[in-house]
């Protein structure tokens, strides 16, 4: 059957990321891997993943989409990471 992106609101953001290209799928793992981390770590709630990994797709598609070069890649995965870190440090202050 089809996959259930209602209930897995990340999967629907994933295929946007795909479809979008360029390093935006880079962006949406890291900052889910920031995200989880600090959910397994008791700092945030489970559903503050998906927003934080949202939110900061949203704030990165622009340049992400323009993202080619390994080199703009890695600079877009340090980039989320950071952005997702911050808000997280925002949201357990």
């Amino acid at each position: 059957g089809k996959p259930d992106t209602e209930t897995f609101v990340l999967l629907q953001t994933a295929f946007d990321a795909i479809r979008t290209g360029g390093a935006l799928p880079a962006v949406l793992n890291a900052a889910n891997e920031v995200a989880v981390a600090s959910f397994l770590s008791h700092g945030i709630g489970f559903t503050d993943i998906m927003d934080t990994v949202t939110e900061t797709c949203h704030e990165m598609e622009a340049v992400a989409k323009r993202s080619h070069t390994l080199e703009e890649i890695l600079l877009c995965d340090r980039e989320a990471r950071e952005i997702t870190a911050s808000k997280i440090r925002n949201l357990t202050r």
